[in-house]
């Protein structure tokens, strides 16, 4: 009876949904919202819910920027109700001075976004409108608040106890490999045949988190080569002529390309989570692997070395120039310069091998002049190395690496 129940409502929520669309509500988008927050109804809600959405899908870029105004601004805390709320709550503490205490400081746009995701599909939409916001947050930073509520919102919606890890392969469906393509945020994907090289043969893999809500969408992959050493080149890893291994004959797992696919989820973390769950599950399958490494690009390398005193790429100090610049270079809060350094380390992993020549490509010479490096999981380090990072901002590296950064180190006064 449940069943039939369900698909009775969701029939008649449509035949309702529908009607009204044909009727057009040509009422502003903000007294389409109040009218939303203040209404209780279950299938009202989700009309209004399934309007807002579609008023919102066909918006220029003048109007969405109106809206998240109206969002900023009209759905904001009121900060006398905060301060009352608290002084009450202080005063006499109770499950209902702390009940109007939260609800005073809740924004309301939280809860609209909350009653827009009733809809069916809404989930993505909503990622989408993020995307947007972050977009339109470049010429009016007063939209920042908004943004910090949709953080908050997706960090609980996409909680990793409600992501789910797929396998991804030649025989995964084809809307699903269309989207690793063109997702793929490291290095390019150029053909179908590309892609069949990285995804076929035995010794690779490819994993992806997936939501329920967003079944048909990864939110982040990662490429993996199994391999019988740790790997000095990316052209070694993706040559079309490369010799096929086994999987059981496998010593090394190479994570040699992680990409996050939703924009609108910037700032969501789901890396830490990908990669030390794909090696668990790896080691399980493949008890033969034994060394679970990177091999990753240093994107800000060339942009710290223009404006460093140290020296110049190209004159045969390539390595040491960019493992000093991994250990050395930090930003003001004295974590590193380099946004994949800081992804990995703070993660658990080390800085192992820096190589040079290791990525030839257009961007990787434009990057880091085709140096790469590879970062260590050692499974049973990480939590100590992730400790040390997070409390003192310390980078493991080592003693290979170490060395190559200190003959490169400029010479305190009074050194000989």
């Amino acid at each position: 009876m449940s069943f039939f129940g369900d698909l009775i409502s969701t029939v008649f929520e449509r035949q309702y949904w529908t009607a009204l669309v044909g009727e057009t509500d040509k009422r502003p988008v903000s007294e389409l919202c109040e009218d939303l927050l203040g209404n209780h109804g279950e299938v009202s809600g989700s009309t209004l819910a399934h309007m807002l959405l579609d008023r919102y899908s066909r918006m220029s870029r003048a109007e969405k920027m109106n809206f998240f105004r109206y969002m900023a601004k009209g759905l904001e805390i009121v900060p006398n109700d905060v301060i009352r709320t608290l002084n009450e709550y202080q005063t006499a503490p109770s499950k209902q001075t702390y009940s109007a205490f939260a609800k005073a400081a809740e924004p309301r746009r939280q809860e609209l976004a909350r009653r827009l995701n009733q809809v069916p599909g809404a989930t993505a939409q909503l990622v989408g409108i993020r995307k947007d916001l972050l977009e339109l947050m470049r010429d009016d930073p007063e939209l920042a608040p908004v943004d910090v509520d949709f953080r908050h919102l997706f960090s609980s919606w996409f909680n990793r106890g409600f992501l789910v890890l797929r396998p991804l392969n030649w025989d995964s469906p084809a809307n699903i490999l269309e989207k690793i393509i063109a997702y793929e945020a490291v290095h390019a994907i150029d053909s179908w045949d590309d892609l069949r090289r990285r995804l076929q043969p035995a010794d690779r893999r490819c994993f992806g988190f997936f939501h329920p809500a967003m079944a048909d969408e990864p939110l982040i992959f990662v490429e993996v080569a199994l391999t019988r050493g740790v790997p000095n080149s990316v052209q070694g890893l993706l040559a079309e002529d490369r010799a096929t291994i086994r999987a059981e004959d496998a010593n090394t797992a190479v994570f040699y390309s992680i990409s996050n696919c939703q924009a609108g989820l910037a700032g969501i973390s789901f890396g830490n989570s990908l990669i030390k769950q794909v090696a668990a599950d790896l080691s399980r399958d493949l008890p033969g692997l034994k060394t679970f490494v990177t091999l990753s690009p240093i994107p800000g390398l060339n942009t710290w070395l223009s404006t460093a005193k140290i020296g110049k790429l190209g004159e045969g100090k390539d390595r040491a120039l960019a493992a000093h610049y991994l250990l050395e270079a930090k930003r003001p809060d004295g974590t590193p310069f380099d946004p994949v350094a800081r992804f990995h380390l703070g993660n658990g992993a080390l800085v192992h091998a820096v190589h040079a020549d290791a990525d030839t490509s257009e961007n990787g010479l434009r990057q880091s002049n085709g140096a790469m490096v590879n970062y260590l999981y050692n499974l049973s380090q990480i939590a100590q190395n992730h400790e040390k990072f997070v409390t003192d901002k310390t980078v493991v590296a080592s003693s290979e690496v170490r060395s190559l950064s200190a003959s490169v180190a400029p010479k305190k006064t009074g050194d000989k």
